[in-house]
């Protein structure tokens, strides 16, 4: 098991690596892939200078702080996906459908309105969101439990509901926001990254190395799940408390992911799922692996975003879901023919 993980974890890392290179070398202005390598090793290594300062500027300036927060944001979300999917035991589970990456936006918005979005208090924002995605989970888990149990049947239906719940009171408080600020809440609900400062950023990462841990420390709880929460029980899991793990630790993981994106659709659907239909149930494996290929799909995402009709840049959380939507309906129509029981 041990050889196998290292062996996927070092082919991720590589095609994680090429992403991020391609990213930083593509846009408006075109930087050669060895110029962006040697702009970065540079760095930490006498490399002999064969680019300009105005390419060294894009790409350390411009370029790659948006890049690292791609590769972020992608990682939160398809974490969170794997996740909602392991314990639902359901491949249409994501952040989204479920109902938490509405929570989150709202309490993002919730802060801008309060005053939260400008100088010291932008730090709270991820906050902000991971606190409203933390309440709309709370409420799936509330609207869909039956005696403190959480059956499957209903979990979807309830994320739904909550979805529509949150989207409803988004669109209320965007009628109370001044006009000046209502395109920047229109382009954020859309998922479009727009990275604000650094330590901002750390917020970020802090959540999500705290979320993945939890997770994480669930991997074999989890297996002994996907064969019934009876089965898993007489195995000596405990099926209620690893859902309400995973349910804390996703929501932590998916507010702080969309503060700083807003609502970059199907991310936490697709990625994990094609995750397990290439290595696996086994969430050991399948977790670590969809944080490097969520990292690595929203950097390549983001890159046709930018590109594809530059210079206008498309909102990230457009062409995610035109991607999603078809896999969703491919989701829809080969269900119960798929990985999960």
């Amino acid at each position: 098991m041990l050889r196998r993980l290292m062996g996927v974890m070092a082919v991720l890392t590589a095609g994680l690596a090429a992403a991020v290179v391609l990213a930083l070398s593509m846009g408006t202005v075109r930087v050669g892939w060895l110029q962006s390598m040697a702009i970065l090793g540079a760095k930490i290594l006498p490399l002999p200078v064969f680019w300009t300062e105005a390419q060294e500027t894009i790409v350390l300036t411009l370029r790659l702080p948006r890049v690292l927060l791609a590769a972020i944001v992608g990682s939160a979300l398809s974490l969170a996906g794997a996740g909602f999917q392991a314990i639902s035991r359901n491949p249409l589970a994501d952040p989204g459908i479920l109902g938490v990456s509405s929570g989150a936006a709202f309490g993002v918005v919730m802060g801008v309105f309060t005053g939260l979005g400008t100088g010291a208090g932008i730090l709270l924002l991820p906050l902000c969101g991971a606190a409203g995605a933390l309440v709309a989970a709370v409420a799936v888990y509330g609207i869909a439990s039956i005696d403190g149990r959480l059956p499957i049947q209903t979990l979807l239906l309830a994320g739904v509901v909550v979805s529509l719940f949150f989207a409803s009171a988004i669109m209320v408080a965007s009628a109370l926001i001044r006009a000046e600020e209502l395109r920047g809440v229109v382009f954020y609900l859309i998922g479009q990254l727009r990275l604000a400062d650094y330590p901002t950023l750390g917020v970020v990462v802090g959540c999500l190395l705290v979320g993945t841990g939890l997770i994480y420390l669930q991997a074999l709880p989890l297996n002994l799940l996907a064969a019934g929460e009876e089965a898993a029980a007489q195995l000596g899991a405990e099926p209620e408390r690893v859902k309400r793990i995973i349910f804390v630790a996703c929501s932590l993981v998916t507010g702080a992911a969309v503060s700083v994106s807003g609502s970059v659709a199907f991310v936490g659907l697709m990625v994990p799922h094609a995750v397990r239909l290439c290595l696996g149930p086994d969430n050991r494996l399948v977790i670590p692996a969809s944080l490097l290929a969520g990292a690595m799909f929203l950097v390549l995402t983001d890159t046709l975003a930018r590109t594809v009709a530059a210079p206008v840049e498309i909102p990230v959380g457009a062409v995610t879901s035109f991607l999603g939507a078809p896999f969703f309906a491919y989701l829809l129509r080969t269900r119960y023919r798929g990985v999960y029981p």
